[in-house]
C-alpha cells in the first residue's frame, strides 16, 4: 500500500529535519485539546510542544500567522516512519519497538490493555515487513541478560516467528496480527517465572510447577479481565499445549484452533534457540531439525522451517575459509547467505566486520555454530548497514 504523502515541507539547507508550516496541518490540530506534535518558530525553537493545549481560535491563528513549524517526521504514524527509515537506523527502531511491547505485557493488564499491545503492535508488526531478515535476526541473537529476561525475550520472539510463519501460509493481515497477540500473551501469566526457572539451577518446586501446569488458564483469564472478548485468540491461549496428537495440558474440553497451533509451534521452535541454566541453547539447524522430527508432516511446521531456512539470520557460522561470523540476511540460495564476519581463521577477532558472500567458495558455510556470546556486544548498527 503506497503512503500517503506528507504536506509539502520546507527544507533547512544546514539541517537533514524538515519542516512545515502550522498552517498545512492546521486540520489535525483542535482547540481545547492537546497537541499532537510540537509546534516550533520559524528559527526552529521550540514554542509549544507536544501534548500542550492551544487555549482558543485566537491563539492558534496567531500561531500561523507568524509562521510557526511542525517537523514533518512528527507527523508520520509509526509504520510510515519506519517504512522509509534508513537501514541502519532500524536496530534502534526495534529497539525501541521491543521495550515498548515489554513495558506493555509487564503492566497490570487492565481496561486499557488491549489498546495499549495494539498499538506496541503496530511498529512491531511493520518491522517485520520492511525487514523479514532482521526480524528473525531479532528471534536468535541472544544477549548477555537474555536468561534473566527469558519470559519478556520469550514472548517477543514467538510473536515474531508467529509473524513471519502466518505470512508465509498467507493469513490475512487480521489473523496475523490477532497471531502476534496471541503469542504475546500466551504465558502473561508466568513472565516473571520464567526468568526465574531459567536461572534456577534446582529442579522446579511444587508451587512453580503447580503455576507452571496452569499457566494457560491463568492467562485466558488475565485477558478476559482486561477486555479481551476475542474468542479466537481466549481460545489460542487456552489451548497453546495442547499436544500436536490432540492430547491436552491442561485438560481441556477445546480442540486447539489453527492460532493455537500456530503460537505452540512458535513456541516450542524458540525455547530451542534460547539458552537456559544447565542448558545451552540448540544451534539454529538443530532446533530445526529437532522441531521437524517432532513434528514432521504439519504444514506449518513446514512453513516455519522454510522461513528460517538452514542459515537464519542471527545464527553463527563457520566458513571454510576458517573464518567466523553472524548471518545477516539470507542469499540468493538457501545454502548461500550473506555473513559478517567477526574473527580471522587464526580466532583473532577483527576490529571491524567485514561482509563475505558465501555464494563464494572461497567463503562457502562449513557448519552451524552455537551462540556465540563473546560477540553478543557487535553494533547492530554495523551489522544492519552490512547487510544493506
Amino acid at each position: 500500500m503506497a503512503l500517503s504523502q506528507p504536506p509539502a515541507a520546507k527544507t533547512n539547507a544546514t539541517s537533514p529535519m524538515s519542516y512545515t508550516e502550522l498552517s498545512t496541518v492546521k486540520h489535525r490540530v483542535a482547540v481545547g485539546l492537546a497537541l499532537p506534535f510540537n509546534v516550533r518558530n520559524a528559527d526552529r525553537t521550540l514554542l509549544l510542544a507536544q501534548g500542550q493545549v492551544i487555549e482558543n481560535r485566537a491563539q492558534l491563528e496567531s500561531l500561523m500567522d507568524r509562521g510557526a513549524l511542525v517537523d514533518v517526521r512528527e507527523l508520520l504514524t509509526p509504520s510510515q516512519r519506519i517504512a522509509i527509515a534508513p537501514r541502519e537506523a532500524l536496530p534502534a527502531l526495534w529497539q525501541e519497538s521491543m521495550t515498548q511491547i515489554t513495558e506493555t505485557l509487564r503492566s497490570n493488564p487492565d481496561q486499557h490493555f488491549q489498546a495499549a499491545l495494539g498499538a506496541a503492535a503496530v511498529p512491531a508488526m511493520a518491522l517485520i515487513e520492511r525487514d523479514p531478515d532482521l526480524a528473525i535476526f531479532q528471534v536468535l541473537r541472544q544477549d548477555a541478560n537474555a536468561m534473566a529476561r527469558y519470559g519478556m525475550e520469550h514472548a517477543l520472539h514467538a510473536g515474531i516467528t508467529s509473524v513471519l510463519v502466518a505470512k508465509r501460509l498467507g493469513w490475512s493481515d487480521t489473523d496475523t496480527q490477532r497471531a502476534f497477540k496471541a503469542a504475546l500473551t500466551m504465558n502473561i501469566s508466568m513472565l516473571e517465572l520464567q526468568g526465574q526457572l531459567a536461572t534456577q539451577a534446582d529442579p522446579m518446586s511444587p508451587a512453580q510447577r503447580e503455576a507452571v501446569h496452569a499457566h494457560p488458564w491463568f492467562s485466558t483469564r488475565m485477558l478476559e479481565l482486561a477486555g479481551v472478548t476475542d474468542p479466537d485468540w481466549l481460545d489460542a491461549v487456552a489451548t497453546h499445549h495442547d499436544a500436536l496428537e490432540g492430547a491436552n495440558y491442561p485438560p481441556s474440553q477445546r480442540t486447539a484452533n489453527e492460532l493455537a497451533a500456530l503460537i505452540r509451534r512458535a513456541d516450542i521452535y524458540v525455547a530451542k534457540l534460547s539458552p537456559r541454566q544447565g542448558r545451552r541453547a540448540l544451534a539454529a539447524d538443530q532446533a530445526g531439525r529437532a522441531l521437524f522430527r517432532q513434528d514432521p508432516k504439519h504444514e506449518m511446521t513446514a512453513a516455519l522451517i522454510k522461513e528460517f531456512g538452514v542459515y537464519p539470520p542471527g545464527c553463527f557460522v563457520k566458513l571454510v575459509s576458517g573464518e567466523t561470523g553472524v548471518v545477516l540476511r539470507r542469499g540468493g540460495t538457501v545454502m548461500a547467505p550473506v555473513v559478517a564476519v567477526l574473527s580471522s581463521a587464526q580466532g583473532q577477532r577483527l576490529a571491524e566486520p567485514v561482509r563475505r558472500d558465501t555464494a563464494e567458495p572461497a567463503y562457502a558455510v562449513h557448519a552451524v555454530l552455537p551462540a556465540q556470546p563473546d560477540f553478543a556486544q557487535v553494533a547492530h548498527t554495523t551489522l544492519a548497514a552490512l547487510a544493506a
